[in-house]
């Protein structure tokens, strides 16, 4: 007690001294532990996943190395050499591969599932007891009685329960891996997506500014003409009014493409890596099959293999609900000192409890129903992911037929049309107004191009995603070198055998 007493005055004091203001108040908290599990791999594209205790995928944490120095850390007494913006996709991606907090909670995720698989196969301790009888009693010395110590007790787990069990916790770790490829993919496709929204309004700029230029070369021609009474009045303010419409049109995208850059930045996970540009091209579209993307969606995506875990689970959980009405066996054993008559003896015994009344037929009624449930949900799942293909497809399709039509047809038309038009009107042939009318069909031909580039390029990368692709949007390229070639999402390695159910 007196130990105990100054320990607590030992703290009691350490804590006042914190709130004095005094340093070293983080020792009160303990040390902290560094080692961490490592997260899991992906699944291998089999019909069932299992469980792998390696991963790729990194976690980001907030604890401390166990080999750092206590004293002030280099990078604080020197500051770290400033690193570049990221600017192109494969920057983005990697970024978010490695950083974005949806990951990490992923795989945290699937460390608390293996805990409580592990917790679901631990046998039951042992009770250790001490008991005193007949105390008091005259007959024995000093009144002793009978003590009985120790009196150990063991239960023993019958029909199975704990490997049931087990079981049932192992499917929760596969929901869990295919969960964090889930996420895994949604962050990455969701960079993608952003990406080339933020690209194609990137371009737009651009667009703008050249037509802008042009715009404002335009309006300098057609005052020269208007001084030489060539053009009517009329046409010169049709003139200005297409330089100052090219003109808010252009700043409204210079104030968008600040926040486009932020929202690429958050999608990654790193909200600080704000892009000063975008490095990249609309060029090399993916092209996709509607019913191959389906097909592949429906077999391999995460989702539909983890209802489909849902099912093994919902029938693993069934024969545990089971197998509980067979009664568990307490044997005990203890040793006797008997003070009456000065002997020493022992006791052994056992017990069980007899189902009569309650054999678990709620919980299995209900486990029954939860499996009909865990089926159902495979084809509600599996019709989500098909409407999500057709949506993406319906897109991707209907932009990439849009832009190609633009490309071919209707922008070399739209120039066509403007020098036609131009030359025409230097020939005394037509008026200026049809001069404006064909260079405003070219501007806009340029940015609803532009337009659906990015619409394409969007769709396509919400394809990817469903489609699991790590090299996206083209094959995996040859290295050039060691460690060369472009940067990809870190790839799972193939699973090892997990806990099966019986």
């Amino acid at each position: 007690m007196r130990f105990f007493a100054g320990k607590v005055a030992r703290r009691l004091g350490a804590v006042i001294a914190c709130g004095a203001g005094t340093a070293g108040c983080a020792s009160l908290g303990g040390s902290t532990d560094d080692s961490r599990p490592s997260p899991p791999a992906a699944l291998a594209s089999t019909s069932r996943p299992r469980v792998n205790e390696t991963s790729d995928i990194r976690q980001v944490g907030l604890r401390v190395p166990a080999d750092a120095p206590s004293a002030v850390p280099e990078q604080l007494k020197s500051p770290p050499p400033p690193q570049s913006a990221p600017e192109s996709l494969d920057d983005f991606v990697r970024i978010a591969a490695e950083r974005n907090p949806r990951v990490a909670r992923a795989a945290a995720a699937i460390e608390a599932a293996r805990g409580r698989r592990l917790q679901a196969g631990l046998y039951p301790n042992p009770e250790v007891g001490v008991l005193w009888d007949e105390i008091g009693d005259r007959t024995s010395v000093a009144g002793s009685g009978i003590v009985t110590a120790p009196k150990v007790t063991q239960t023993i787990v019958t029909g199975r329960k704990l490997s049931l069990a087990q079981a049932v916790a192992a499917r929760e770790v596969d929901q869990a891996t295919l969960e964090l490829i889930n996420e895994r993919y949604v962050v990455v496709g969701s960079v993608r997506s952003v990406f080339y929204e933020a690209l194609a309004l990137q371009r737009r700029a651009e667009i703008l500014t050249d037509l802008l230029k042009f715009a404002e070369a335009a309006v300098a021609n057609g005052k020269t003409l208007l001084d030489k009474q060539q053009i009517a009045r009329l046409d010169f303010i049709q003139l200005e009014v297409e330089r100052e419409r090219f003109r808010a049109e252009l700043q409204a995208v210079q104030r968008e493409l600040p926040g486009a850059y932020r929202r690429l930045a958050a999608a990654s996970g790193n909200s600080a890596a704000i892009p000063a540009a975008l490095v990249g091209s609309f060029d090399g579209l993916p092209e996709y099959d509607p019913e191959a993307v389906r097909q592949a969606v429906l077999a391999y995506h995460p989702l539909a293999r983890s209802a489909r875990v849902g099912v093994e689970k919902a029938q693993a959980a069934l024969r545990r609900a089971e197998a509980e009405p067979v009664p568990n066996v307490s044997v005990y054993g203890a040793y006797i000192r008997q003070f009456e008559n000065r002997s020493y003896d022992g006791a052994a015994g056992f017990s069980l409890t007899l189902p009569v009344w309650n054999r678990n037929q709620g919980n299995i009624h209900a486990a029954r129903a939860e499996l009909g449930v865990a089926i159902s949900t495979v084809g509600q799942v599996e019709n989500d992911l098909a409407a999500r293909v057709a949506v993406a497809f319906q897109m991707y399709a209907a932009a990439r037929e849009r832009a190609e039509v633009y490309r071919t047809e209707l922008i070399p038309r739209a120039e066509e049309t403007y020098k036609l038009s131009l030359g025409a009107f230097k020939g005394g042939q037509f008026e200026y107004l049809r001069v404006i009318q064909s260079q405003r069909a070219a501007a806009e031909s340029r940015l609803e191009y532009n337009r659906s580039l990015g619409e394409a390029w969007k769709a396509a990368a919400d394809l990817s995603a469903l489609l699991l692709e790590e090299w996206w949007p083209g094959p995996q390229p040859a290295p050039k070198g060691p460690g060369a070639g472009p940067v990809m999402v870190p790839p799972m390695t193939p699973p090892e055998a997990g806990p099966k159910g019986p």
